[in-house]
């Protein structure tokens, strides 16, 4: 599978490199977080929010809208699932990090989606990025054997547990938390989620980047 960067034009129709706020501080930060051997991610993390980009990105790139700052860590490889909000979601790579994104666009009228219109894209170290509402992605893959840390900035209480019960049908069964709307792969065996990603359970080897 080929890997792109988030500066080539591939990225453009999933979202954009922010260059107007300065990420460096929370890229450090994010190195003294956990890093287990599988993936952990934590939605809101208050010596992350204590930092003064938060007030900045909640300004600059919310437009004053609640945010929370999180991470997703771990060690991975594959794309198991595909998820979604109603919001664009900025990360911040504490360290490089490779991730698979997708279109909404391309999610059938029956919620599948074919794994092999993914694509690859390495974000590098110290790099924040937006991930347009429109575009699907999940964990974050390895870009090196001693894994990775990314930052997850979203509006407040996105991913927290749901408050009821969803049962209106159609899109709404994807919804497995507050503003996640998730598809997954049948192989990935994720409990409850709608199994409707077609295709293979894409792997990605960090090796094709040397």
């Amino acid at each position: 599978m080929h890997i792109y960067k988030v500066t080539d034009p591939e990225f453009r129709k999933y979202g954009r490199v922010i260059k107007n706020v300065d990420v460096s501080e929370l890229a450090a930060a994010l190195k003294k977080t956990e890093l287990p051997e599988g993936v952990v991610y934590e939605p809101s993390v208050a010596a992350l929010e204590a930092l003064p980009v938060y007030e900045e990105l909640q300004k600059t790139t919310y437009g004053e809208l609640p945010i929370q700052i999180g991470y997703c860590n771990g060690h991975n490889c594959k794309m198991d699932a595909m998820e979604y909000h109603r919001s664009s979601e900025i990360n911040v790579a504490g360290t490089d990090a490779i991730l698979l994104l997708g279109l909404k666009q391309d999610v059938e009228e029956d919620f599948t989606y074919d794994s092999a219109k993914a694509e690859a894209f390495f974000l590098p170290e110290g790099t924040a990025i937006e991930v347009y509402a429109t575009t699907l992605h999940y964990a974050p893959c390895s870009a090196k054997e001693s894994g990775f840390q990314v930052g997850i900035v979203l509006p407040k209480d996105t991913n927290l547990p749901l408050g009821g019960e969803h049962k209106a049908g159609d899109e709404d069964a994807l919804l497995t938390a507050r503003n996640k709307w998730l598809i997954a792969h049948p192989d990935a065996k994720i409990e409850g989620a709608f199994n409707g990603i077609r295709g293979e359970n894409i792997t990605v080897d960090y090796k094709e980047l040397l």
